[in-house]
């Protein structure tokens, strides 16, 4: 990962947390098809309490300027266990160690939380998601037949934490 890429913890009550949002929401539409896509209910999901956001930046070239590249989304669904319901890095900042940065940042958040499990899912075919997943330790639990859409199935994948 660039030097110059930094991690942040998205808190809704800051003045800056509404242009963030906007910027996360049109990587959600460039990155997802629409019916995958969160960009409709981006801030729904904000608003519980249960959810987080983190966000990767990093410096445009131009001195001072900064994008947001890469997000991961994760939710509680309860004291045990936990969720990441979304990671996306732009497609032009990929296989530069920024999504594993952003998986490790949110699988460290879920285990201040005392949380013992960690699920996802993930599309087979997406070979380099899979991949980093395998890498930090997550396990095929299941395939879920037609999870996105008709004919478009997805591993069920958990990370187990040895309290």
């Amino acid at each position: 990962m660039a030097a110059a890429a930094a991690i942040s913890e998205l808190d809704p009550s800051k003045d800056a947390a509404a242009a963030v949002v906007e910027e996360i929401v049109r990587l959600e539409r460039k990155i997802f098809p629409k019916h995958e896509s969160l960009s409709k209910s981006f801030h729904d999901e904000l608003r519980k309490k249960n959810s987080g956001v983190m966000y990767l930046k990093t410096n445009k070239g131009k001195e001072g300027e900064e994008e947001i590249v890469g997000y991961v989304m994760y939710s509680w669904i309860s004291s045990l266990c936990a969720s990441i319901t979304k990671l996306a890095v732009k497609e032009s900042h990929r296989r530069q160690g920024h999504g594993e940065a952003l998986l490790k940042a949110a699988i460290q958040r879920c285990r201040t939380r005392k949380i013992q499990r960690i699920c996802l899912h993930v599309d087979p075919t997406r070979i380099a998601a899979l991949s980093l997943y395998r890498k930090l330790g997550f396990q095929i639990d299941e395939l879920i037949r037609h999870y996105y859409s008709p004919g478009r199935n997805a591993y069920r994948m958990y990370l187990e934490f040895d309290e």
